[in-house]
């Protein structure tokens, strides 16, 4: 006996209570744009350190800074670990500016993120109730199709085959923003 069954494909993270609900939220858009821009903010903040400061003198800087702080908390600790330690401070004082800057980025540009993800959120909820109305319309073609082929004979069932064949070509296309599983 041949069954057609509708296989839809799944999508991470989509809700399914009472029908297909859209998974796309405000809040996830906003923390991707923030995540991005602070990412950003980091990579301009390196860059503008070393600009500004030429390179070694970053390093000349914060290694006096580290040693200073160093020989302020750890007087009786032996030379290796006191340069290790030394090493340690002035690679949090590199990394506490950038991050700094980073933030500094960040909180320039969240007007541009509150709007950018209004905007991101309003086109892909669109585009995801786009895939989730296609993909329950396939599923039901396929129940019909399946329903079908229990009461057909050999005509009809070839015809079905090809009707199958036809509507696997076409299957329903996830959205490119999705990264679906498996």
């Amino acid at each position: 006996m041949i069954s057609f069954k509708a296989n839809p494909q799944k999508v991470s993270g989509q809700k399914s209570s009472n029908g297909n609900e859209n998974p796309i939220s405000r809040k996830g858009e906003t923390m991707n744009l923030i995540k991005a821009t602070f990412i950003a903010g980091l990579g301009i903040g390196l860059r503008l350190l070393f600009e500004i400061f030429d390179g070694d003198f970053v390093f000349e800087t914060a290694g006096k800074q580290g040693k200073k702080m160093v020989d302020k908390s750890r007087n009786s600790a032996s030379v290796a670990k006191k340069q290790l330690l030394t090493i340690g401070a002035a690679g949090a004082l590199i990394a506490a500016g950038i991050s700094g800057f980073a933030l500094l980025y960040t909180l320039y540009k969240a007007p541009k993120i509150a709007y950018d993800s209004k905007v991101n959120t309003f086109k892909k909820s669109k585009e995801m109730d786009v895939y989730i109305k296609s993909n329950e319309a396939e599923q039901n073609i396929y129940s019909q199709m399946s329903e079908q082929a229990k009461i057909a004979d050999d005509e009809q069932r070839d015809k079905l085959k090809g009707q199958f064949m036809q509507m696997q070509k076409a299957k329903n296309k996830v959205p490119d923003f999705i990264q679906l599983k498996g």
